[in-house]
């Protein structure tokens, strides 16, 4: 598969990419993506959720009123989680909701879900670039070149750029990251990838 390179201002530079059938050319693993997505939104949770149960709850022990006799329930004191300020009934509590995938399903995850924006077409192959300052302007013009301003995109960089990546900070509907945090639920979420030159050698590196 041969995608054509584009330069900053969604000119086409005359070059082209062969991407590896091994990496954007699989048949995609519906499940392995599930595993791999359903894992990493699961290690997002903190886990830290908590509720008072009845004997958390500080309080008198007094018994409110007699067992028998006054025709409602009976009720043993204030921390019954009946009355308003008793302790919760099988409330939360803090657990560690992480889970594991092996590194051959995440790596087939990860191969399936760049084959299936392959087969979308919507992969974009960009020329490397620089942006001489931080400037949010910059990086906007050319989501627009590429006429991807409104679409969620992810750009993905073969290595850190500190002007590219804080001039993207402010705008909600993108991303940039690395080619070592590129993950199977970003791939997913963006509607768009867009693929710095010198990032695909790494990512087929990674995952041939």
């Amino acid at each position: 598969m041969e995608i054509k390179v584009l330069n900053t201002k969604g000119k086409d530079t005359g070059k082209k990419v062969k991407l590896n059938p091994l990496v954007f050319a699989i048949d995609p693993s519906d499940h392995a993506v599930y595993l791999d997505v359903k894992q990493h939104l699961a290690n997002k949770r903190q886990g830290t959720h908590k509720s008072k149960e009845r004997s958390e709850i500080v309080g008198s022990t007094r018994k409110i009123k007699k067992q028998k006799g006054t025709g409602t329930a009976r009720a043993g004191n204030i921390k019954n989680p009946l009355f308003r300020g008793g302790g919760r009934v099988f409330g939360p509590k803090p657990r560690d909701y992480s889970q594991k995938v092996n590194k051959k399903v995440k790596r087939l995850a990860r191969k399936s879900a760049l084959s299936m924006k392959a087969k979308q077409k919507e992969i974009i192959v960009l020329e490397n670039f620089e942006l001489p300052e931080v400037k949010t302007s910059s990086y906007i013009n050319i989501l627009k070149a590429l006429k991807i301003e409104s679409k969620k995109s992810l750009l993905v960089l073969g290595e850190p750029n500190k002007n590219v990546y804080l001039s993207s900070r402010n705008l909600k509907n993108s991303e940039v990251i690395t080619t070592s945090e590129l993950n199977t639920y970003k791939i997913l979420n963006a509607v768009s990838l867009i693929l710095v030159e010198n990032s695909i050698s790494d990512i087929e590196g990674i995952l041939s």
